[in-house]
């Protein structure tokens, strides 16, 4: 007899209990405390249209069985995941790119719009978004307007609409760090069209990425794992190793925001893997900031969330001892997952002091992201207002 399914023994379960879909949908709900379970998406996992990884957890508590059984049932299925055509479908973008009759222009003008897209990137590293994001749409609106304006040859015109997908990544990308978090999928599904037609897949994957990360970020946690997932299958295994370890660091995150420890360690451990075979391969220069230091402070943010503070301490205080401290939203933003971690590890004297530097150094820095773990922070602190170093502290913000 064959091996029952993950759609057969979803069914079994549910119907043994006399419930519809609907009814599944609420209990899964309501044990998760997300409301984002739907009918239709039961219905998918039972026609086997989509596999519900982040939600196996849950399935086990609602059924009472064993997570381990869904997954053994789930391994033997041949329940897809999501692709990110199905996740983001091509839709006609915010901006038409195609080209209209103008001026010729050559691969000077594509070579000038790679040059001035990553000066945005390196002006991101110091500038926190609210500062930067007026320059940065203007850069993309002209970027755009010179790829509709123009006429040019079909290599030109596939760089012109890489420039144009880089361009739209990093301003989305400042949209969001200055709290715009419309404005900024409005710009990452803009940059995936243009990464699209320019056929640059690393590209599409980096924009997916990227809105994967946002969705993870602002409560969209099992659309931020379902889009992390899509993004680095996107990209595929040609993606220069930096790409993939980068991606693999996003769904490491999106499955630390989905509290799935499991996951989140064998993405960290393909990251590292990926990163270890990077060599003197090509590869697009918005890589550049990708390196084990990076993947170490994801690691240590991954165990701050999952409150291991004992792994999370030693990474943290190793990467911020050699940081560019001319980076001062992400020196300001690692300082807070260290000084979480402090409190996690009753250590609230330290914390209080990796606290207030954090604070200071977020005050009116401009970053939607910095301000909110400054909430985060003095959250974190207020059960330890007894101790005096603390009280300074809160007292002070």
């Amino acid at each position: 007899m064959a091996p029952e399914t993950f759609p057969q023994m979803l069914k079994r379960h549910r119907k043994s209990r006399g419930w519809s879909q609907q009814r599944l949908a609420e209990a899964l709900c309501e044990v998760s405390g997300r409301a984002t379970v739907t009918r239709q998406e039961v219905y998918r996992w039972e026609r086997g249209l989509r596999a519900p990884k982040f939600w196996l957890p849950f399935i086990a508590t609602v059924f009472a069985v064993d997570r381990d059984e869904l997954e053994r049932a789930l391994a033997t299925s041949d329940a897809p995941s999501p692709t990110l055509a199905e996740l983001l479908p091509g839709e006609r973008p915010e901006v038409e790119l195609s080209a209209h009759q103008g001026r010729h222009v050559g691969r000077t003008a594509a070579e000038r719009l790679h040059a001035r897209v990553h000066a945005l990137r390196l002006a991101d590293d110091v500038i926190a978004g609210q500062d930067l994001i007026v320059p940065a749409f203007r850069e993309l609106d002209s970027a755009v307007q010179l790829l509709r304006e123009s006429t040019h040859t079909e290599a030109v015109g596939r760089s012109l609409r890489t420039a144009v997908g880089e361009f739209a990544q990093i301003a989305g990308w400042i949209a969001s760090d200055a709290g715009q978090h419309d404005k900024a999928e409005r710009t990452y599904r803009l940059g995936l069209s243009a990464a699209r037609e320019a056929g640059d897949g690393t590209l599409a994957g980096q924009l997916a990425g990227c809105l994967a990360y946002q969705w993870s970020n602002i409560g969209r946690v099992s659309d931020g794992v379902a889009l992390a997932e899509a993004a680095l299958a996107e990209a595929g295994t040609q993606a220069p190793p930096r790409a993939r370890a980068l991606f693999w660091d996003r769904v490491a995150w999106a499955r630390t925001k989905a509290g799935d420890a499991r996951a989140t360690m064998l993405a960290l451990g393909e990251a590292e893997e990926a990163l270890s075979q990077h060599g003197e391969e090509d590869e697009p220069t918005w890589l550049y900031w990708v390196d084990a230091g990076e993947l170490q402070v994801m690691e240590a943010r991954a165990y701050t969330e999952l409150r291991r503070p004992l792994r999370a301490v030693p990474l943290l205080n190793d990467v911020l001892s050699h940081y560019d401290a001319t980076h001062t939203r992400e020196m300001a933003l690692y300082l807070s997952w260290l000084a979480v971690a402090y409190t996690d590890a009753n250590e609230p004297e330290q914390a209080a002091h990796v606290a207030r530097r954090m604070l200071e150094m977020s005050e009116d820095l401009g970053s939607d992201r910095t301000s909110e773990r400054a909430q985060v922070v003095r959250a974190s602190l207020r059960p330890f207002r007894d101790v005096p170093e603390v009280r300074e502290v809160l007292d002070a913000a």
